[in-house]
């Protein structure tokens, strides 16, 4: 069975939206083994240099690329590709049949993902040019994902 993990930097706080990823974690179960991790971002004191910034998320993308390893990962960022629905579906049906086994989306702090992590994607995807709030964004992208795989079994819950 096909694994799918979201790699998300912090935590999780609104009850709505653990209901919303809850109802979307169950509606998945029956279509792949679904589950969040969430990694605590490194703390930065109030208005940091772009060193600090930079060195943070170094620090927090090796975390990333060790809970990674092993599957065909996308990074979320504003500069990736932006696919319907549909486009999102025929990705990860690729993978599939490159016998991948294990995808991986990685949602990374407030400052973004390194370098060395978006380099690392098999594909950098972006929903929007807009900026979404991190915890909404993690209910958006289970949405995402569960309706791309609903459209790979050909369910109606896409249209």
């Amino acid at each position: 069975m096909l694994e799918i993990e979201i790699i998300a930097l912090g935590r999780l706080k609104e009850s709505y939206l653990k209901d919303a990823i809850a109802e979307y974690s169950k509606r998945l179960s029956s279509m792949c083994s679904f589950k969040i991790t969430e990694l605590e971002p490194i703390r930065l004191k109030e208005n940091p240099s772009s060193n600090e910034i930079a060195k943070a998320l170094d620090k927090e993308g090796e975390e990333i690329l060790k809970r990674a390893k092993n599957s065909a990962m996308t990074a979320l960022c504003i500069e990736g590709k932006q696919l319907s629905s549909q486009g999102l579906s025929e990705f990860i049906s690729e993978q599939k049949q490159k016998g991948i086994s294990r995808l991986c989306f990685v949602i990374g702090s407030s400052c973004g993902l390194s370098e060395n992590v978006k380099e690392s994607a098999v594909l950098k995807l972006s929903f929007s040019k807009m900026t979404f709030p991190h915890q909404l964004f993690r209910v958006m992208l289970t949405e995402q994902i569960y309706r791309a795989l609903s459209i790979e079994e050909g369910l109606k819950y896409h249209k």
